[in-house]
């Protein structure tokens, strides 16, 4: 499938709601034409010099126009995709456009897998005393909370190219896991420097045992 290329240093996933600010002409141009068609278009993520994945992004409302035609707009995720031939000139346009195929999405995740990696965001957020709302086992999907967790953009990009569910849980819960062993150590070294200059109490060491 031919999609119009708009490349960025950003990861999107499949149901992400993404506003973006349009400046350049090429751009405008774009996201007029897809407002006209109407159809949707491709973010290829651009990381560590690779063009290679990305998301289709469907236009859902252009919320503001300025006199210089920049615009604000917002858009949902759709598919994920790997892209075939790229050209960096659509015909008779400013933008870039590509041949792309659809990743396939498998949902094989199980309900223990998907309430252990749970437990681990909420740890983590409470580790950072950040309040997490209305998250729940019913309504948790990974890709509303993938950009929350502390992911590099390598990660990320990562994430997106895998097709099973569960290969994506495993490694959130690898990531979540190294996160909060590692938050738990500075929060540890926190506590020590507070105590510095401080009276410290300590338990009385038994010698009943000890040997020279």
């Amino acid at each position: 499938m031919l999609l119009p290329m708009f490349p960025l240093p950003s990861v999107f996933f499949p149901g992400e709601t993404v506003a973006l600010h349009i400046f350049e002409e090429r751009y405008r141009q774009l996201i007029q034409d897809v407002k006209e068609k109407p159809m949707n278009f491709g973010v290829p993520a651009y990381v560590d010099g690779e063009l290679a994945y990305g998301t289709e992004l469907e236009l859902k409302e252009i919320t503001k126009t300025y006199e210089t035609g920049e615009m604000d707009i917002v858009c949902v995720g759709r598919r994920a995709f790997r892209i075939n031939n790229f050209h960096k000139v659509m015909d008779g346009k400013l933008y870039a456009a590509g041949m792309v195929e659809f990743l396939p999405y498998y949902d094989d995740s199980v309900t223990s897998l998907r309430e252990k990696v749970l437990g681990l965001i909420i740890e983590l957020y409470e580790l950072m005393e950040v309040s997490i709302l209305g998250l729940t086992i019913e309504n948790f999907d990974i890709y509303q909370v993938v950009h929350k967790i502390g992911l590099s953009l390598a990660q990320e990009y990562k994430l997106l190219k895998m097709n099973y569910e569960s290969e994506r849980l495993l490694f959130i819960k690898a990531h979540l896991a190294n996160t909060i062993e590692v938050l738990k150590q500075v929060n540890q070294s926190k506590e020590m420097i507070g105590m510095n200059g401080h009276f410290k109490n300590f338990d009385p060491i038994d010698f009943k045992d000890f040997k020279m």
